[in-house]
């Protein structure tokens, strides 16, 4: 059964009279030679002695139209042929078995009608995947591959060269229909999105032939998928002339990618380097012989032969047999003999450089023959053989046969033919997948050569299945680099894909990673955060490390506190060595010079502490800062509050009958320092014994960097320290408030009440400004709170007694401070 007429004559029914008989249009040469060519590889078995040994194949040839009607009304005039005569006896139908149809479609409709009877269908054209289902067409054969490999391999041919937005277009049957539905599946778990999905009507408008072109014209797809046979898809190629629409790249299905219909001069500016999946083709010089030696005197009553030998040689046959009622008259002027030479024509029946749908005729003719020599084998006594191999199914008179009998053997049926291919079926009735990968490119006369790219082959490992030369493509436009087609263009590294609402995955918008995120490859669907200790670049594409802040002593800001620090302890220094130089002055010697120098050396501590705070954090470092500061601040309290104490004792010593200065003497003083002093080491030594501070790396304050500092280990163990320092300011602040206008030439009251004023001053606002610093700088507000209260201490109470050493001496003397007392 052959499509030889490519469409159907419509007919308007009056239905006043019985109609005649279905009408045809568009002898197809193509088909025309795969006819002949079952003829001659049916001759071909016939003549060899080692295939079907007296056995003579015969045949009835089928013109279906490529409708389904006459394809049904076909099969039903098969299946109702009368009975063959054996030995007097009808014993079995003419035709036990049927080759064709070649579209998917009418197969699909011819085997349901077939199965009713059990007749096996082998097809060299019809690829559907549905004809797979063994539920639905059990007796269903096919030498051409099915659909889904054919599928799997446009899905990875398309994911290869990174097309992500493709359209897709298919013709109005279960070929079509089924075959983009199949490739939208396979190349969506790729990650490709379709753009479009148009469907060819069998019936073609010119207005819908426009809308078609329109969608493929204004589509921002430049790669079209086509699943159509030729006769389907040439509307559209013409309509795409006419509109003139270029720069599209067209990935064709095996229906049509060889088809010379379409890769004519006129439509190869439109369509150059279309690429596709064809079936595998074979060399069959003796059938170009065979095929040109066909005459229609040789063949009167042919009316295939007559229809085709007008349309080759473009004339009306001189001849008194009529032309077939089921054809339209060909109407040529000029007229012909019938003994013209078909080698001095060029057309696609005598064509024979791309022999692939024959080959699979080649496959199917074959393929029957060994079934039935394998029937003749078992009938023998040999067994039935396939593949070398003896089979035990049960022998079948091969005069007697019955459709039915055949199936058994057509699954067993491996052979390897001339062309070194092995044939045979699997438990669907299909063969392996096999693909050549061919490119349409422009010859030296500017035709269209079909160059064989590399090939698919289901049966390989997956990484070897698809196989190629990208370098020989040439693509549409005559370009060496492959086209682009996606939706949004590529995202760079450093950025990221973001979905747009209501479109495919693969339209978006790229959008920069966040900070600590990065993408260091083209369309990442996510940016990856960094490791903790690292952050990403300013392109987002590659993770640094974290720069590493602290207050070091080479930064000017840690330059000028530790200058600052340096510049109090040498001025306490110097002090220190004035008092020492002068300390049998009165001035020196009016408020327990001891204290004094004691009060000294806490406060060259506080400013040396401050140091402390400076450079990168250790274990060693971060608990001496924090106890040295404690310790340090203690003893200058401690010192301050016993001066205090002095100046009221002292006072309270002058008064009649007191005797307190018994009770306050030096080593009270001594003792009472030694106290409070032992307080504050006390809570210290808990503080590192239990939970001492220890260095932490701060990465939540800043994403950007890391913060070495130094955790505080047990907060409420600081906060003892603090809360004590802070008692002991303020018990020296009230007492020396008390105190700062008693009688006293030299009373330090005053200058400790305005040093504790300082003081506390300095370390309310340290609190707020201590919190709100970020990073290093709260180390900084911390130095800076140490200097300016020490700077405040040493000032108010040391400022003044220098000043009379070294610019007032006349001042530092006994009489001086009694002359001034007496004046009081």
């Amino acid at each position: 059964m052959f499509p030889i007429h490519s469409k159907g004559v419509d007919e308007d029914h009056a239905y006043r009279q019985r109609p005649g008989r279905r009408k045809c249009r568009g002898f197809n040469l193509r088909v025309f030679r795969w006819s002949q060519a079952m003829i001659f590889f049916i001759e071909e078995i016939n003549r060899n002695p080692a295939l079907l040994p007296n056995i003579t194949l015969g045949y009835r040839l089928y013109d279906t139209c490529g409708l389904e009607q006459l394809s049904v009304r076909t099969a039903l005039s098969v299946i109702s042929q009368p009975l063959k005569k054996w030995e007097g006896r009808c014993v079995s139908p003419s035709l036990p078995l049927i080759i064709g149809d070649s579209g998917s479609t009418l197969s699909m409709a011819i085997s349901r009608l077939l199965n009713l009877n059990r007749v096996p269908l082998v097809s060299y054209f019809a690829s559907c995947a549905c004809l797979s289902d063994k539920r639905q067409f059990p007796y269903f054969f096919r030498t051409i591959p099915s659909d889904v490999n054919q599928a799997d391999a446009l899905a990875r041919l398309v994911h290869h060269f990174g097309w992500t937005w493709v359209g897709t277009m298919g013709a109005d049957d279960d070929y079509g229909r089924m075959g983009i539905d199949m490739f939208t599946a396979e190349v969506t778990k790729l990650g490709v999105c379709v753009a479009f999905r148009v469907i060819i009507p069998k019936l073609p408008s010119r207005e819908r032939m426009r809308e078609i072109v329109t969608i493929i014209r204004d589509s921002t797809a430049t790669v079209i998928v086509a699943f159509a046979i030729e006769e389907d898809i040439q509307p559209v190629i013409q309509e795409i002339v006419r509109q003139n629409v270029t720069g599209k790249q067209w990935v064709a299905s095996e229906a049509w990618v060889t088809s010379t219909l379409i890769s004519t001069r006129e439509n190869l500016p439109f369509l150059d380097g279309t690429i596709g999946f064809a079936i595998r083709r074979a060399e069959m010089p003796e059938l170009k012989q065979f095929l040109e030696s066909l005459s229609p005197l040789a063949e009167p009553h042919n009316p295939f032969s007559r229809e085709f030998w007008e349309l080759q040689f473009q004339c009306s046959l001189n001849t008194t047999e009529p032309v077939a009622s089921t054809t339209e008259p060909t109407g040529y002027n000029n007229t012909c003999t019938g003994e013209e030479r078909i080698e001095d024509t060029d057309s696609i029946y005598n064509d024979v450089s791309q022999l692939r749908v024959t080959y699979n005729m080649h496959k199917a003719v074959y393929a029957v023959a060994h079934a039935l020599h394998n029937m003749l084998v078992c009938q023998d006594g040999g067994g039935s053989r396939a593949g070398g191999r003896t089979q035990t199914s049960s022998c079948a008179d091969i005069n007697r046969l019955q459709p039915w009998q055949i199936v058994q053997h057509l699954k067993e049926v491996s052979y390897t033919n001339i062309f070194g291919d092995v044939v045979h079926f699997d438990d669907n009735g299909d063969p392996v997948g096999s693909y050549d990968i061919i490119n349409w490119q422009k010859d030296g006369e500017g035709s269209v050569k079909y160059v064989t790219l590399g090939r698919f082959d289901s049966s390989l490992p997956l990484q070897q299945q698809l196989v190629f030369s990208q370098r020989d493509i040439i693509w549409h436009g005559d370009l060496r680099e492959a086209p682009v087609s996606v939706c949004s263009d590529t995202c760079p590294t450093g950025y990221r894909k973001a979905s747009r609402s209501g479109q495919p995955v693969c339209c978006y918008d790229c959008v920069i990673c966040a900070e600590g995120t990065i993408s260091n490859r083209t369309d990442q669907p996510e940016c990856v955060p960094c490791p903790e200790d690292f952050w990403s670049n300013e392109k987002r594409d590659s993770c640094v490390a974290k720069e590493i802040e602290f207050l070091s002593y080479t930064e000017p800001f840690g330059m000028a506190l530790a200058a600052m620090a340096i510049l109090g302890a040498l001025s306490t220094a110097a002090v220190a060595a004035i008092f020492l130089r002068h300390r049998h002055t009165p001035i020196v010697r009016a408020n327990n010079s001891e204290l004094s120098f004691l009060l000294l050396l806490s406060l060259m501590c506080c400013f040396l502490c401050a140091l402390t705070f400076l450079g990168q954090p250790s274990h060693w470092g971060c608990r001496l800062r924090r106890t040295s500061f404690g310790i340090s601040f203690a003893l200058c309290l401690s010192c301050l509050l016993s001066k205090t104490l002095v100046v009221l004792m002292a006072f309270q010593a002058t008064l009649p009958g007191s005797n307190v200065a018994r009770w306050f003497g030096p080593t009270q003083q001594r003792l009472g320092v030694l106290v409070c002093i032992a307080v504050q080491v006390g809570i210290c030594g808990v503080w590192l014994a239990r939970a001492p501070p220890y260095p932490v790396k701060n990465t939540w304050l800043y994403r950007d960097r890391i913060i070495l500092e130094c955790h505080l280990g047990s907060v409420v163990l600081f906060g003892c320290v603090l809360g004590y320092i802070g008692c002991l300011a303020g018990f020296c602040f009230i007492l020396a408030f008390l105190a700062r206008k008693l009688p006293d030439n030299f009373n330090e009251a005053k200058f400790i009440t305005f040093s504790m004023l300082i003081f506390c001053a300095v370390w309310i606002t340290f609190i707020p400004a201590y919190v709100s610093s970020p990073g290093k700088f709260t180390v900084a507000v911390e130095i800076f709170a140490i200097l300016a209260s020490t700077f405040g201490v040493l000032l108010c109470i040391f400022a003044p007694k220098t000043y009379i050493i070294i610019l007032k001496p006349e001042k530092n003397s006994k009489k001086n401070m009694l002359s001034q007392k007496s004046a009081r």
